[in-house]
């Protein structure tokens, strides 16, 4: 959007300051043919309005009876402005751009001024198609969007509008079959302890119509080596390899999962997955033509002006010189008086049973998540209408206020009318945050000071508030959702808060900048200013600004970009409410390339910290650097973080759209991410609903049609577990009746034929098994569920097995497993692979989702009491025995050994890091082949469980005796798996500390979802203090020797407790 202003800035298009607009009205009205009439010339002023345009129009047709009705258009509504540029029709949307803004296609007229043609379209009524089409998006979001649509100006309503350029863009550049056929592949090396592993053979069998042949093939083969080695097979016609390969191509048999593009063998995580569990390789040769339709439905809406917005320079807007009939718009940095708000009252239609005897309401100017000013208003008694009708004076100019800034409204309770007898003021320099306010909070809510468009809000509010949850004061924290704008949508029951802000004569818009012309030379008064090293504060400038030289540039920006590292830290001591300040900062940000930013940093400047829309964009900037397979792994903080941008349309917003138009994968998951905020998020929905909506009217049909499939699948079984519930709401206890109630619940169910899993969709779920299914025996009653693998030419796959769980919030457990799979890319960089097992889990609603059940594994506990009965928790060799019987030759008992330190090995660091509490012998789990894995995290960042009041975690991870036994390591007696372990373990955890600043940011981006163990910066301090951040690399190395010590002392207290769960059966 900058290029495309500097570059609309550069073509001036006019010369006099007049531009001529050519309009061409439709013949009659509600008909699209605009040819039958002599289209109308309009000469204006180039810093004349849409509206004025559309004013001298109206007077134009009237005069020349046009139109039936000439005054319908000045209604937008009615009458649409288009113009055609490129072959796509653009929609004038907003009626008060300034005319010059636009960026048409001006053409210079006969008369030497700068022309453009423009068609006047009536409004159509909305067809039954559009209706249908918008019904099943509604459907996919869960939520209506053109209910709550209803002013074209709205963020909402614009926001719709204009996520159709970035939409429309990307789907010009979409290759439907690569689209169609994305790989699965990743960027890591196969791990460097499979010996010879790229010499290695592959067995591969390709099948093609009722044709196969099997080959061994080399991990270095492409997939066009494939194709090519079967096309020789095939009977030779007319058609050459290179025309019969474009039109084919391969896929996994049984699995939505393609081989294409020019990847080796061993870049395709199924190859991985094959060599690891040492399976066959089968693949069909499918033809292109067969491959789902994923064309894209009829766009709806024209674009939008790219240039939309009103923000233009401060010089075009300034009053000098200027007679009242010339002004416009007022530019805010013209506006010198302090901002206030007036204060007329609240109202609420019913009290809470519990109030506080007074109230007050405290004003505040968030931005980003810093309160910069405040003021409180005197205390009053609390009834159901309270009046003020009082002027609140912040210590801030209107002009320095600054894009992206909220005016936040509180109802504090007092406990004496005593408590505030004045308004009181305080600035960024002496006012706390959040949580370190005094007074209870009982109700709140936010208005963006400069909105969407860059206006100033102006004149009444009346906004509805959202009741404050009642936790203790030291608990409040900085959740995204305490800064959101949104308003309460039960008008009918909430409180309503009535204010009154400042009123010009005209809208008072926020400038693009001083002036239209670019200059080359810095701001800055002294490189000195700026320093990135985090020890002091920026400066504010001269306003005689020298110019730079090219080596001082050259200099400054080579110093900067070595302490890039540090921008965080120096981007939180900008005062950002300095507009030369910020200059500065803008200046030293144009000369850094995205390129120079680490990915840790661009993740941090994302946080909720850094509000400043030019900080954000070049942090998104880097981040569209990344593979497929990079976004993907950090997608869940990413669309967590979109709640922190400013407004609904953020470069963010776009990047996530683009990419997850551009890739299935992504796509996929970027539905359900969404899809569950907007379901449990109520202060976002809109916002999530309108990116998910832009999302589904790209995506394709195939795309769609298994969205609705998945949904349809999440309805039925939402239904189910609620029935299951009121059937059997004890905690434990189930009758033996309790499966077949089950089946005939689930017999009842409108599921369709088959479905792709919504935690994988590699995987497609065929019809439900019925007599497989299963009520498990725990609190929240999950239910267990198989379905049948879809038929395939390979040898048939063990059936599809989902867990759903309604009463939980996934969230945590998707954290975590994100978490373990960024950990293992960590590992696997530095050559380990420790054999991790992040099982599919997906949140797919408010409280409800789906988790992946791992076959050939069952929990430790049930090992024990296989081998032992309840005593079995003590029984040292209990697991070692188990692992015998189940790998009894020696090669494979050999391999389940190293699977077993290794997965041990990685799990221990894992959980240490993580926190992860509430160990016991039924979330540990164990693979036939010796895989180690945890499951079930529900206590995270060393929240710990305890029982009666006694904590029962005394051991940093779990390494129990009869793991200990496994690796020969008996009654401290030294052994080579026991050193390996400790060896791989050290590895790992220095290796984890290496990356602690992504780790840390990873987590402190999800603090926006109001995770319960993840909502403070306390929780943070865990994590920081496990990395050992602050000690160097000899101190960590000794500190987890330490804890595997610790872990090797106090073992018995740990079998204690799985005694006394398998006894007691806690959960």
């Amino acid at each position: 959007m900058e290029n495309e202003w500097d570059a609309h800035q550069q073509q001036e298009p006019c010369s006099d300051n007049s531009l001529v607009f050519i309009c061409k009205l439709p013949a009659r009205e509600g008909f699209q043919s605009l040819d039958r009439q002599e289209p109308i010339e309009i000469k204006l002023p180039a810093q004349c309005s849409v509206h004025q345009l559309r004013v001298r129009l109206c007077m134009l047709v009237q005069e020349n009876n046009r139109l039936s009705e000439p005054f319908a258009l000045l209604d937008p509504e009615r009458y649409s402005l288009l113009y055609q540029k490129e072959e796509e029709w653009y929609e004038i949307y907003d009626d008060f751009q300034v005319l010059r803004t636009l960026d048409a296609p001006w053409f210079q007229g006969t008369d030497g001024l700068q022309t453009v043609c423009v068609t006047v379209l009536a409004q159509k009524t909305t067809s039954e198609e559009r209706i249908r089409f918008q019904g099943i998006l509604n459907e996919l979001i869960g939520y209506d969007l053109d209910s709550s649509d209803t002013n074209r100006l709205s963020e909402l309503g614009y926001t719709r509008r204009k996520f159709a350029t970035p939409r429309r863009e990307e789907l010009k550049n979409r290759d439907p079959t690569v689209y169609a056929t994305e790989p699965w592949t990743t960027s890591t090396v196969l791990p460097n302890d499979q010996p010879g592993h790229l010499q290695r053979k592959l067995s591969v069998t390709l099948y093609y119509n009722r044709s196969n042949i099997s080959i061994n093939a080399d991990l270095t083969h492409t997939p066009s080596d494939l194709l090519k080695i079967f096309w020789e097979s095939l009977p030779k016609g007319n058609l050459s390899f290179e025309g019969w390969s474009v039109d084919h191509v391969l896929k996994v048999c049984g699995r939505e999962e393609f081989f294409n593009g020019n990847f080796k063998l061993s870049d395709y995580l199924w190859v991985g997955h094959c060599l690891k569990n040492s399976l066959e390789l089968h693949l069909s040769v499918v033809a292109v033509s067969y491959l789902p339709d994923n064309t894209v439905s009829k766009e709806y809406w024209p674009l939008v002006d790219s240039l939309t917005g009103l923000s233009i320079s401060h010089k075009e807007l300034s009053l000098k010189g200027k007679e009242v009939d010339d002004i416009v718009m007022i530019s805010l940095w013209d506006c010198e008086r302090k901002f206030r708000v007036k204060l007329l009252g609240f109202d609420i239609p019913e009290l809470p049973s519990k109030v506080p005897p007074f109230v007050h309401v405290e004003a505040i100017i968030i931005y980003g998540r810093k309160i910069v000013s405040s003021v409180c208003s005197t205390p009053k008694e609390f009834t159901d209408e309270v009046l003020w009708n009082t002027w609140l004076e912040f210590d801030i100019l209107i002009r320095d206020i600054p894009h992206g800034a909220k005016l936040g409204l509180t109802i504090n309770a007092c406990t004496t009318e005593g408590t505030s007898t004045k308004d009181t003021k305080s600035n960024s320099s002496k006012l706390p945050d959040y949580q370190k306010r005094k007074g209870q909070v009982l109700y709140f809510v936010n208005l963006h000071l400069i909105d969407h468009r860059s206006l100033l809000s102006q004149g009444p509010h009346t906004l509805h508030m959202w009741a404050f949850p009642e936790w203790d004061e030291e608990a409040f924290t900085y959740e995204a959702e305490k800064l959101s704008t949104a308003t309460n949508p039960d008008v009918a029951k909430s409180m309503a808060i009535t204010f009154m802000l400042d009123r010009y004569s005209f809208p008072v818009v926020l400038p693009h900048g001083k002036s239209s012309s670019f200059s080359g030379t810095s701001p800055i008064s002294s490189p000195s200013t700026l320093d990135l090293s985090g020890e002091s504060r920026l400066s504010s400038p001269s306003n005689e600004a020298p110019t730079t030289t090219p080596f001082t540039l050259r200099r400054l920006k080579e110093e900067s970009v070595h302490y890039a590292s540090n921008l965080p830290q120096f981007l939180r001591k900008v005062d950002w409410m300095m507009p030369t300040a910020v200059q500065d900062v803008y200046w030293l940000l144009s000369h850094w390339e995205p390129e120079d930013i680490e990915l840790f940093v661009a993740l941090e400047l994302l946080s909720v910290d850094f509000a400043d829309i030019k900080v954000r964009r070049l942090a998104v900037q880097r981040l569209d650097i990344l593979s497929n397979d990079e976004v993907l792994k950090y997608l869940l903080q990413l669309v967590q973080t979109v709640k922190v941008e400013p407004y609904h349309d953020s470069c963010l917003a776009r990047f996530l759209l683009k990419r997850a138009l551009r890739s299935r994968r992504i796509g996929h998951f970027f539905f359900w991410y969404l899809r569950s905020e907007v379901a449990g998020c109520p202060f976002f929905r809109q916002r999530m609903a309108v990116i998910l909506e832009a999302y589904l009217l790209g995506c394709g049909e195939a795309m769609l049609t298994e969205f609705q499939r998945q949904v349809q699948v999440v309805k039925c079984l939402h239904d189910v577990a609620l029935a299951v519930k009121v059937l059997y709401p004890d905690r434990t206890d189930l009758p033996s009746t309790a499966p077949q109630k089950l089946q005939e619940l689930l017999e009842e169910c409108n599921l369709p034929s088959d479905f792709l899993v919504p935690f994988d969709p590699r995987v497609r779920a065929g019809s439900i098994i019925l007599k497989d299914c299963k009520v498990m025996a725990s609190k929240k009653k999950p239910l267990w569920l198989e379905f049948s693998c879809v038929q395939s030419e390979a040898p048939a796959s063990p059936p599809v097995g989902i867990i759903f769980k309604h009463g939980d919030d996934l969230r945590q457990d998707m954290l975590i497993i994100q978490t373990l799979v960024v950990m293992d890319s960590i590992w696997q960089e530095k050559g380990l692979d420790l054999n991790l097992v992040p099982y599919g889990c997906i949140s797919t609603g408010y409280s409800i989702g789906m988790i992946e059940i791992v076959r050939n594994a069952i929990t430790i506990a049930s090992v024990q009491k296989s081998q032992g009965g309840m005593a079995g928790a003590f029984k040292n060799n209990a697991l070692y025995d188990w692992l015998q019987r189940k790998c009894p030759f020696q090669e494979k008992h050999f391999q389940a050994m190293e699977k077993f330190v290794n997965s041990c090995a990685g799990y221990c660091v894992a959980t240490y890091v993580l926190g992860i509490g509430d160990r016991h012998n039924d979330n540990i789990m164990i693979t036939e082949q010796g895989n180690l894995f945890h499951i079930d995290f529900g206590h995270i960042l060393g929240n710990t469980k305890s029982f009666m009041g006694v904590n029962r975690e005394r051991v940093p991870f779990v390494l129990t005796p009869d793991f200990l036994y496994v690796m020969g390591r008996v009654k401290g007696r030294p052994s080579l798996y026991f050193k390996r372990f400790m060896d791989t373990c050290i590895n790992a955890y220095l290796s984890l500390r290496s990356q602690s600043r992504l780790l840390v940011t990873l987590f402190s981006l999800m603090l926006l979802t109001g995770i319960p163990e993840l909502s403070t910066s306390q929780d943070m301090r865990y994590l920081r203090t496990a990395l050992q951040q602050d000690q160097g690399e000899e101190e960590a190395r000794n500190h987890f020797l330490q804890q595997i010590a610790l872990c090797e002392q106090k073992g018995w207290t740990v079998q204690a407790n799985w005694w006394f769960h398998l006894m007691a059966g806690i959960k």
